[in-house]
């Protein structure tokens, strides 16, 4: 885990002004201030998106660079906007060639970008060359911004140059007195001193110091690649104190961008008002977690792998059997669970489940009234794999938080639960959303607001919801013909009227939902099996 240690400087200040939420700029720029207001002001109908604009050079491998820049933003919730110094050719071996920008171009990307977009910070990555320092020097002065990440980017992590020792005078003299914060890897760091050796903590704080002697307001000495066997430790320097950031040091292959990631993560924190020390330490644990996520991948055949900043990929392989559209046909035998009713039986849910699926259920919908969140957490993520194992759509009942944290394929919600386009904001376009319906009106809202399919019912009384209108089939009927969603109907159906609401004859009625006469049975199995022939003679004749 993540944690921090602080510690006093052993020795006074060293006269810069240091305020935890205010950051002034020698250029006569406005200050960072910790306000929430300044980074999503809202004037009028206008939303003022918090707004990083990267200097930095394309990595081909999209490991680190640019790339990562835009990833890492994306993934915070921060627009970003790029200027590209340098494009180059590298994969997980290594960098095969550079190609340096013209310098009046770069002039012209910065200006283009400072002059219109509102930037609030700026973040450099790949500065090869003199030139390009002073063009970014220049243009931040001619259109100020909030602050200034540096990320130093002289070798790669596979070793190659990126900088010559050339640039180091003017970062030392023009660049780092311009920084609100300065990132060195040890490396870096070493360099930025003439080549001093680092070696351990102790080390890195006497660098920290005397980087931060150079002029920018706080500096983060990394220490990734310190031989310590258990923790990964940044010092981080404010000028008066010392800050042990320590996590788990995590054994993988890939790293690559980890640099460009936890410096990217630290604009778009400030870009959105936090201060500094708050940007670094939610900057540390966000490459803490990507890294930890992605320890097993296997992109490129190098010694160094990207990662993911988006917490995705695994997700994607992981659900390659379920890779595919909604399809309505997935509604026909659709499995509603009940705690209530396993309990009576002294099953669990994960045994309901399982054999539902064994039986033909084509669509298992998690509804446990009774658990607490933690509990319905971890019957839903074991749910969830064996639905995945079977290749079966699990969705949860109204919860949508269950439903992210354990990555189910949807959820459905009811009339008075949150709202399908708020539900759909936060799961994303690949969902599946449902939503209970008992009106043509309600079921037109259902399509105006993206949902999948609707549950259509109470079709016939039912024990399992207190004081539920019951609509018959011919309110079924009038649903459906209503409705330009796939229909699923609901409630008080059993082995015995199945095949009687099957037989309305309506083209989007897709299959019935049910919860006791499957789960309230002692053999669900046996049960799901006779149920799913009674609706194949329905549809078959």
């Amino acid at each position: 885990m993540f944690s921090i240690q602080a510690l006093h400087s052993p020795s006074p200040s060293l006269g810069k002004a240091t305020v935890a939420v205010d950051w002034p700029r020698s250029s006569g720029a406005p200050s960072v201030k910790n306000s929430m207001a300044s980074a999503w002001a809202v004037d009028g109908s206008h939303m003022k998106i918090p707004h990083v604009m990267t200097v930095a050079g394309s990595d081909s491998g999209a490991g680190a660079g640019i790339q990562a820049d835009l990833k890492t933003c994306a993934a915070r919730g921060v627009y970003c906007s790029t200027v590209i110094t340098a494009v180059t050719a590298q994969n997980t071996v290594g960098v095969q060639g550079i190609s340096m920008m013209p310098e009046e171009f770069v002039a012209e990307q910065m200006k283009s970008v400072l002059s219109d977009m509102l930037v609030d910070v700026v973040k450099t990555g790949m500065i090869p060359s003199i030139g390009i320092t002073k063009i970014l020097l220049q243009c931040i002065s001619e259109f100020p911004v909030k602050a200034l990440v540096v990320d130093p980017v002289m070798v790669s992590t596979s070793g190659d140059v990126l900088a010559g020792s050339s640039i180091l005078p003017v970062f030392r003299n023009e660049l780092l007195p311009a920084a609100d914060i300065v990132t060195p890897n040890l490396k870096e760091a070493s360099a930025l001193l003439g080549g001093v050796p680092l070696n351990t903590v102790a080390d890195m704080k006497s660098a920290a110091k005397s980087i931060y002697n150079m002029g920018p307001r706080n500096v983060l000495v990394k220490g990734g690649d310190l031989p310590v066997p258990l923790d990964a430790v940044d010092i981080y320097f404010d000028g008066k104190n010392f800050y042990e950031l320590s996590s788990a040091h995590i054994h993988t292959r890939n790293t690559h961008g980890t640099g460009c990631t936890l410096a990217s993560c630290i604009a778009a924190e400030l870009a959105k008002g936090l201060p500094m020390l708050s940007a670094v330490k939610v900057a540390k644990r966000f490459v803490e977690t990507a890294l930890v996520y992605a320890k097993d991948f296997t992109i490129g055949n190098g010694p160094q792998g990207p990662f993911d900043q988006f917490l995705k990929l695994k997700n994607t392989v992981s659900r390659s059997s379920l890779q595919h559209a909604f399809s309505p046909e997935g509604l026909f035998l659709y499995a509603v669970t009940d705690s209530g009713m396993n309990n009576k039986w002294g099953r669990s849910v994960t045994h309901a489940v399982k054999a539902a699926i064994d039986g033909g259920a084509t669509v298992i919908q998690l509804r446990e009234k009774n658990l607490e969140t933690g509990d319905f957490l971890e019957a839903a993520i074991a749910c969830v794999a064996i639905c995945r194992s079977s290749g079966i759509p699990l969705l949860i009942n109204d919860r949508v938080d269950i439903a992210l944290a354990s990555d189910a394929d949807g959820v459905h919600i009811g009339q008075s639960d949150m709202p399908a386009r708020a539900a759909r904001s936060l799961l994303g376009p690949d969902k599946i959303i449902g939503i209970s319906c008992k009106t043509p009106e309600q079921a037109h809202q259902a399509w105006i607001d993206g949902a999948d399919y609707i549950g259509c019912g109470g079709v016939y009384p039912t024990n399992t919801k207190a004081n539920n209108l019951t609509i018959g089939l011919n309110g079924l009927r009038s649903v459906c013909l209503a409705s330009k969603l796939p229909v699923v109907a609901i409630g008080g159906i059993n082995i015995s009227n199945a095949r009687s609401v099957m037989d309305i004859s309506v083209p989007n009625l897709k299959g019935i939902a049910v919860v006791s006469a499957l789960f309230d049975r002692e053999c669900i199995l046996t049960e799901a099996h006779k149920l799913y022939s009674v609706l194949q003679d329905a549809v078959s004749t």
